[in-house]
Formats: C-alpha cells, structure tokens, sequence
C-alpha cells in the first residue's frame, strides 16, 4: 500500500500574494504616476498594475489548489518554490510582467539550481542578481533533502538551462526591459519532486493517477494565463511544455494563438550540448519569433 503525502507537508507556508501590483522597480515612473494623477498616464499605470496584480492572485489560486493533491511513495520531497521564494517570485513578476505579451516561452517545472532556488523560471543565479536584478530573501521548505538544500540568490551552483536561456536573450535583446517588452517566460508546473536520493522526478514520470490531476490544475493555469496576457504565440521550450500548450488551446477553443517549438538547453539533451545557442537563434527565425526582438 503506498503512503499518500500531503504536498503542504513540503512546504514552509500557505502563500498569501498581494492583492496589487506592488513595486515595478522603476522609482521614476512610480513618481511619475504620483504627480500625474489624471489622464492616460495615470490609466496606463493602472492598467498595468492591474496585469501584475492578477498574475499574482492566478498564482495564490494555483498554489492553494497544488497543496489539495495527494502523492505516492515515490515522491518524498516537494518543493514549492511560490510559497519559500515567495519574495523574489514577486519581485519577478512585478518587474516584469507589468504587462500583456505577445510572445510566452514555456517550460515545464523548476530545476533543482534554478527556479527551485528563487523563484524566477530558469534562474541561474548570476543572470537572477546581476541582470534580471531580483530581490527578496528566500526561505526554506520544511522538509529538505540535504543534497538539495535551498540557499537562495546565495546558490553557489550553476544552473546550465537558465544560463544559456539567459545569454541567449543578454546577446538578443542587450536589456531585461527589451525582452520583457513583448516577452515572458513561465513553467507549466511550479513544483519540484524528488526521490528519497534526491533524484528529480519530472512530471511526465508520475505515475498516471498522479500525474492527471497535476496536469489539470497546471492546465487550467495556463488558460487563465494565455488570456490574462493576451498571448500571441506560446513557444514550448521542448516537447512537453509544447504538446500541453496545445492541448490546453484544442481543449478551450482558444484562437488566435500558435504554438511552437524550440530545443530544450539542458545538458541532459546532447543535441544541446552541441551548440544551444546557435540552433535556437535559428529555430526563433524560422518559425517567425525573432522579429518580436530583434529588429
């Protein structure tokens, strides 16, 4: 008989997110907004705020839905990295993601060094502080493997995925600013699953009676997501988040949005040892993507 664990049994808290934008990190047009208090500027600043604020109440939904599901045996440890890292995930999501997006690149859940550290999707540590130029402090889950252990924007390991992601769109776009202008990047999951030894275990292994019901609540984020951002064009950062984000647009009956397809940067992949960068630079020019960057 398997031992059923409540996934609240991995984490620190119930996350409790604002109810409004909060800080965008820009202290001028916040001034901005203080000595105009009419007019388009003002309506602009709401509006975005607005996105922000709803992203984050998305996510208080989401996360208090994931602490509902039940795992077997196999799963020992659960991170979820919304409730520990709840701090830098907002700073994240305010800075940006103040608005809607034509372009969302999707992966499928946290890496151990990654998001799981900080809550920012594919968060290499360097390219979090240095570049994207996140804050907050970070807390812990309540159970931690000790070959896993949560340091934050302290993490001393490299995260190759969120490295090369990162370099990819700092050679791109130059700024942070550039690519959030028309750009997001975000997981299907938010959660991170481990074995007694501190393996990873991906979503697609669950066990089925496991796996379903984390795909429909994960699904059903997404679609509050795709219309909350107005998003044109979902680019699956491999072939996992690729199929869900068609499943979920065939499901609903989404228009106007086309899926895509580009090669995950694990080092897992060995296709993606071989020059990560240059493939996918290709492959955004091939199917359209490029021109919402680069000009």
């Amino acid at each position: 008989m398997s031992t059923k664990r409540k996934l609240r049994d991995g984490t620190e808290e119930k996350a409790k997110y604002p109810k409004s934008g909060g800080d965008t990190g820009d202290s001028d047009n916040q001034q901005a907004s203080l000595s105009s208090p009419s007019g388009d500027t003002a309506s602009a600043n709401t509006e975005e705020s607005s996105v922000a604020a709803e992203f984050l109440m998305i996510m208080e939904e989401f996360s208090e839905a994931l602490g509902s599901l039940e795992f077997g045996e196999k799963v020992v440890y659960i991170y979820n990295p919304l409730i520990y890292a709840k701090e830098t995930h907002e700073d994240f999501i305010n800075k940006y993601c103040q608005t809607t997006k034509k372009v969302l690149f999707l992966g499928m859940n946290p890496g151990p060094f990654g998001m799981a550290q900080n809550g920012v999707p594919f968060g290499e540590r360097d390219h979090v502080v240095d570049w994207l130029r996140i804050e907050g402090n970070v807390g812990k889950p309540t159970r931690e493997h000790p070959k896993r252990q949560i340091q934050g924007l302290d993490c001393p390991r490299k995260e190759v995925s969120g490295q090369r992601f990162w370099d990819l769109w700092k050679d791109l776009c130059k700024t942070p600013e550039r690519f959030f202008q028309t750009g997001f990047v975000y997981n299907h999951c938010p959660l991170v699953f481990m074995a007694e030894s501190g393996k990873n275990i991906t979503p697609p292994t669950l066990p089925v009676r496991e796996r379903n019901p984390l795909n429909q609540l994960c699904d059903r984020m997404l679609v509050k997501l795709f219309k909350l951002l107005e998003v044109e064009v979902v680019v699956g950062i491999g072939k996992f988040a690729q199929e869900r984000a068609r499943k979920v647009i065939a499901d609903e009956g989404l228009e106007g949005i086309r899926v895509e397809l580009i090669m995950h940067p694990s080092p897992a992949n060995p296709a993606a040892n071989k020059g990560w960068d240059g493939i996918v630079k290709k492959q955004l020019k091939d199917i359209d993507v490029l021109k919402y960057f680069v000009q």
